[in-house]
């Protein structure tokens, strides 16, 4: 039999921090001839400084029990693919990871995140505590964070976490994100003024932010924002409007400008600003998830008074639980998106099986996207073609897709979690909410706030209704313990939306699509506009989950774009070690990026 190559991949990536890379075959004979069978106990090496791992039961072969060649091939395989991955990661370069310079610019760290330590009255950390999470960020030792003290029973969120070495994909250090926004810049100032308009607005039905509205609030933050001296927000015609209000942007790394690279994502400026993956029920085999959800009153607003701010940052449990309506409803305002993503919902399982599941039938909670007629699957699936087989749970089918989804969403929380405490630190919104209020109420004046947010009617208008220049949080905790630059959860849903799109037709235009009443968000109306993609419509799905952050107060702008490209390159990298580990004959995953280039692996 000639040789072929068994492992054959070749990456056409249109990025910057990801090299083209070639990989060497490996052949049929190569697997077929050389490979030892090994007999009795095995004994397993561990890395440097560890214990070893106990030695495998001995095993014994009897007369004709003796491997056969396919086995010791396909054994032999293994080692070479997973050898060869692991070059190939090792190969792609480190990239500067940049900071923004406030940890040495404040001494008093007002610019960096602080919270879950002890601080005095005015909400600055203590010094010593401090300078051990410091140097616990520089050493990575498990026993330097155990030393650092806290101002409160609330724990910090797994930074030892990020240093587990992920057995697909590249290591967080390969990936680059630009720095966060400087805390006096005009930047992060109109960022403060976004934030803060979006706690005004958290109540107003999402269907309002449409070029048409002729909502007086939305109208009133859409002229503001775009009097802004830097905002980096979609905009249409070079203006922010209503319908590019709140709207994702995604940024990438690029060396040639510090502040990065700024896109909007294809579809998600187009209709309802909710994903269709977030407003249909989600078939489950013989049962059914159904898209309403429980939502908060519009009554619960957190850390509007000083003392229960200065708790927060502190480190003490909330006292103050959220109150929820009776009546479970379609995700219809700011509000209820944030409460959506506060606890980490399945939204990228709950994707995979609206994609691969059939549609037709007589009732719509177990019916899929599709009828059956009209697969969603990409042409390049090597299964389209076989007259004999179909994909499984080992490889194509739904079983398998999720399982990488759930490892995407692991892997990028590891990178996101990596910059957020070996990097960055950045301060959180709340945390400047604090520097306002010293700032404007008690007239501290070594607060470098930049002018277009204390000038702001954002600020303002949130002053007359709580009374306080905080801002406004909609969970009682605010925001987890680490810092906010770059966002965990906008991480976990790009890298969900861009393994998805490298399974499912992005192109395919998606039938009957909906967005709540605003008469009556427990119902759904049709909505009538330009067409709507799966490939937009999940754009808009990573977008929606990280995004969602913001209007709770949790987040910057910044924190989500950058993140929207940390979930991109994580997917890239899980996906090129997988092209190396299939068996069938396949051309290769394709998708669209976020920046609308085409990515081949």
């Amino acid at each position: 039999m000639a040789d072929h190559p068994t492992i054959s991949t070749v990456y056409d990536l249109a990025s910057p921090t990801l090299p083209t890379l070639q990989t060497t075959a490996v052949t049929r004979r190569s697997l077929l001839g050389g490979a030892g069978i090994a007999v009795g106990a095995a004994v397993l090496a561990s890395p440097p400084g560890m214990s070893g791992v106990a030695p495998a039961a001995a095993q014994t072969v009897g007369v004709g029990m003796e491997a056969r060649p396919l086995d010791a091939a396909f054994k032999r395989r293994a080692f070479e693919v997973r050898a060869a991955c692991a070059s190939n990661n090792e190969k792609i370069p480190i990239p500067p990871h940049p900071a923004n310079g406030d940890e040495a610019r404040y001494t008093n760290k007002i610019g960096s995140d602080t919270r879950g330590l002890p601080h005095d009255k005015r909400g600055e950390v203590e010094q010593a505590a401090w300078q051990a999470f410091y140097i616990a960020c520089q050493s990575g030792d498990p026993a330097d964070f155990e030393k650092i003290p806290l101002g409160g029973t609330r724990k910090l969120v797994n930074p030892v976490g990020t240093l587990a070495v992920s057995l697909s994909g590249m290591n967080p250090t390969q990936i680059a994100l630009p720095p966060a926004p400087a805390l006096a810049s005009a930047e992060r100032g109109g960022e403060a003024v976004e934030v803060y308009w979006q706690s005004l607005l958290r109540d107003v039905p999402l269907t309002e932010l449409r070029d048409d509205t002729s909502n007086r609030d939305v109208l009133a933050a859409t002229e503001e924002i775009n009097k802004l001296a830097d905002f980096r927000g979609p905009k249409s015609g070079g203006r922010v409007t209503p319908g590019t209000l709140f709207r994702a942007n995604a940024l990438y790394f690029d060396p040639t400008d510090p502040k990065g690279r700024s896109v909007t994502p294809l579809g998600v400026l187009d209709g309802p600003l909710i994903s269709q993956f977030l407003l249909r029920d989600v078939p489950n085999a013989a049962q059914w998830v159904s898209a309403q959800i429980r939502t908060p009153s519009p009554a619960n607003e957190f850390l509007t008074e000083y003392e229960e701010w200065l708790a927060i940052q502190n480190g003490t449990p909330p006292k103050r639980r959220l109150q929820f309506d009776t009546t479970p409803r379609y995700v219809a305002t700011g509000r209820d998106l944030a409460e959506y993503v506060h606890s980490g919902p399945a939204f990228g399982w709950a994707a995979a099986l609206l994609l691969a599941t059939p549609g037709g039938g007589t009732d719509q909670r177990y019916s899929g996207m599709y009828p059956p007629a009209e697969p969603a699957s990409y042409p390049s699936n090597p299964y389209r073609k076989s007259k004999t087989q179909n994909p499984g749970a080992a490889t194509f089918g739904l079983p398998y897709l999720q399982a990488l989804v759930a490892m995407g969403i692991n892997n990028s929380a590891r990178v996101s979690y990596w910059q957020k405490y070996f990097v960055h630190r950045a301060v959180r919104p709340e945390a400047y909410g604090g520097l306002a209020h010293h700032r404007l109420a008690n007239g501290v004046s070594d607060y470098p706030l930049h002018d277009n947010f204390l000038r702001s009617e954002a600020l303002d208008r949130s002053k007359g209704r709580y009374g306080t220049y905080l801002l406004s949080q909609t969970y009682p905790e605010a925001a987890p313990f680490h810092s906010s630059y770059p966002g965990g959860a906008t991480s976990v849903g790009a890298v969900a939306a861009t393994l998805l799109k490298a399974f499912f037709d992005e192109s395919r235009v998606i039938a009957n699509p909906v967005q709540p009443d605003p008469a009556d968000p427990t119902k759904l109306v049709p909505y009538n506009g330009p067409p709507l993609t799966v490939g937009g419509e999940l754009n808009k799905l990573a977008a929606n989950y990280g995004f969602g952050r913001n209007w709770a107060g949790i987040h910057w702008r910044s924190d989500a774009s950058a993140s929207m490209a940390i979930g991109e390159e994580v997917a890239i990298g899980m996906l090129r070690d997988e092209r190396m580990t299939l068996r069938e004959p396949f051309d290769g995953f394709s998708f669209t990026r976020f920046d609308g280039s085409r990515v081949t692996i």
